[in-house]
């Protein structure tokens, strides 16, 4: 069962946690070994490369106005690097069929699109997450832009590639990286550089674990699953999702039971579900609400749970046990959405999750739930 939390924050209301891990997380031995395997950004470029010098006001004025946020300070600069890697940039308000809590950014040629994630209610400070959208939710790509950015110059760095991305003085006078910097630091896997000097990914830490698991190594490959569940994402569930797969695949399935029910105490649209990408050596990866309810032990049980908490006799019963009724109304909207990922079928909820946030007294979020082009 999913317990009620104080209004905001917590597992009812399904988002992340107050604490939010800094840079200086000490990164264990185990997940550093090698494996083998808005400031002005304007970008110099040939005549037959796109435009990358245009500001982009429609999304700061987006964040502003109508997601009732602040804008990250280098979104104009991520913006710019977006359209050089070859990316189209998509309007904010081009939502329709998507999560209502993600702001388009560009699509790739593959399709994927890169998004911020707004978070209805999140701690003071807390920056909005890079993300890629799918049909059932979110795969978390960078805790903030500046991160993103950092790991796109040093990437682009090591495979020699895109110079175009390098022909500002703009990125270097704002410190993100500079060309180089990844061969002079005497590191030789780019991995482990992004890791040190850059900051945590979750698709990183599961090639490492995965990697330990390929040699047969489940100590470090359980010291790294371990790792990663310690709330470095916080309101993700992904990284509990994959650590149940981890504990399971080494014979641990007590284990491997409650990090999958703790997976599902997190938004169901956080588990990431991908395009693509849906396998590490033998280690599945795609993990939908049905794949981890099953390690959990739950079946269909929660989805019963869940459409009876928002039925009108489910509501009423919270409000007698003393529940208040913006809690109620917060918690109705977290589940409304955990049920629209199992199918994709966000549109369909949309007009009563707007509700939800409303009758919470969250009336800016209520508004940028509904907004469309």
């Amino acid at each position: 069962m999913k317990a009620a939390a104080s209004l905001g924050w917590g597992v009812a209301t399904r988002g992340p946690c107050v604490s939010v891990a800094t840079p200086a997380t000490t990164v264990p031995w185990a997940l550093l070994r090698r494996g083998k395997a808005a400031a002005s950004c304007a970008f110099s470029s040939s005549p037959s490369s796109v435009a990358t010098t245009r500001p982009h006001p429609d999304h700061l004025s987006f964040i502003e106005d109508i997601a009732a946020a602040r804008p990250p300070e280098h979104l104009e600069c991520l913006m710019s690097i977006l359209q050089t890697r070859g990316e189209t940039v998509v309007s904010p308000g081009s939502r329709e069929g998507l999560i209502p809590l993600v702001i388009p950014l560009s699509r790739k040629s593959s399709g994927a699109l890169t998004a911020l994630l707004r978070w209805p209610t999140s701690p003071p400070g807390m920056e909005m997450p890079v993300v890629e959208v799918h049909k059932h939710g979110v795969w978390l790509l960078a805790k903030n832009v500046d991160q993103y950015i950092h790991r796109i110059l040093v990437q682009e760095d090591q495979n020699g590639s895109n110079e175009n991305l390098f022909k500002t003085s703009s990125l270097e006078r704002i410190g993100f990286y500079k060309r180089g910097d990844f061969s002079e630091s005497g590191i030789s896997d780019v991995d482990v550089y992004l890791l040190k000097k850059v900051g945590l990914f979750p698709d990183i830490i599961e090639q490492k674990a995965a990697h330990h698991l390929g040699k047969e190594d489940h100590v470090s490959a359980l010291i790294t699953g371990e790792f990663y569940t310690k709330n470095h994402f916080p309101g993700f569930g992904r990284p509990f999702a994959f650590n149940a797969n981890i504990l399971l695949k080494v014979g641990r399935k007590p284990e491997a039971k409650d990090a999958a029910r703790g997976a599902l105490k997190s938004p169901w649209w956080t588990l990431g579900y991908r395009y693509h990408a849906c396998t590490l050596l033998f280690l599945s990866t795609c993990f939908s609400y049905q794949e981890v309810a099953k390690i959990a032990e739950w079946e269909d049980e929660q989805i019963e749970f869940i459409k009876e908490k928002v039925s009108e006799d489910g509501k009423k019963e919270d409000l007698k046990k003393g529940k208040a009724p913006a809690q109620v109304a917060l918690d109705e909207a977290a589940f409304l959405l955990d049920l629209a990922s199992i199918e994709g079928t966000w549109d369909d909820s949309v007009e009563r999750i707007s509700g939800c946030y409303a009758e919470a007294g969250l009336h800016d979020i209520a508004k940028f739930v509904l907004y469309r082009d």
